[in-house]
């Protein structure tokens, strides 16, 4: 996904901060991430569920996209549960 820059909410970091993923994980995933699902509607700006594996270790992303300034809005990051995720992590049991 193209981003020419980055924003974190407060919750982003916080999850960041304790799941221990770095920024640069986060880019890592915008970048070369694949999106598994869209919420076209939410508000202020659609959002998109990311999936990608760093290091052999997956990781989802939530953001939001601005598209005028291509501003993406990094909502919250986390290790996805294979208790709670089929499909290589793509789809929720």
């Amino acid at each position: 996904m193209e981003c020419e820059s980055f924003e974190f909410t407060r919750h982003a970091i916080q999850k960041m901060f304790e799941r221990d993923i770095s920024i640069a994980i986060v880019k890592q995933v915008v970048k070369n991430g694949e999106v598994i699902q869209s919420y076209p509607d939410d508000k202020p700006y659609p959002s998109f569920l990311m999936l990608c594996e760093i290091n052999k270790r997956p990781i989802h992303i939530v953001l939001a996209k601005e598209d005028i300034d291509k501003k993406c809005i990094i909502v919250t990051a986390y290790e996805p549960a294979i208790e709670l995720w089929s499909n290589g992590f793509r789809t929720r049991k």
